[in-house]
């Protein structure tokens, strides 16, 4: 399967804020992976970030929804899982 059918297939959400450098890292390395995302800055979004601790049962950013599979911080490996990346 080529990136630009993950692209179409693969619903990813980040969940961040502007002052965390992880979330620049995550967005960066989906962006090098030629992956769209929605992005949606906690900071700003109350409501977002009360769903999103209650989805993954953290507070810290970043946050990503990939597919329905919620993921905790900057976990690469997971991220690679999820989307096939190899």
């Amino acid at each position: 399967m080529n990136t630009t059918e993950n692209v179409q297939k693969n619903k990813i959400i980040v969940y961040g804020t502007e002052s965390c450098s992880y979330c620049h890292l995550l967005k960066d390395y989906l962006k090098e992976k030629s992956f769209e995302y929605e992005y949606v800055d906690v900071g700003v979004d109350a409501s977002a970030a009360q769903m999103i601790r209650e989805k993954s049962g953290q507070r810290g950013v970043p946050v990503s929804d990939i597919d329905g599979h919620i993921v905790v911080g900057y976990d690469v490996e997971k991220v690679n899982e999820l989307l096939n990346i190899k």
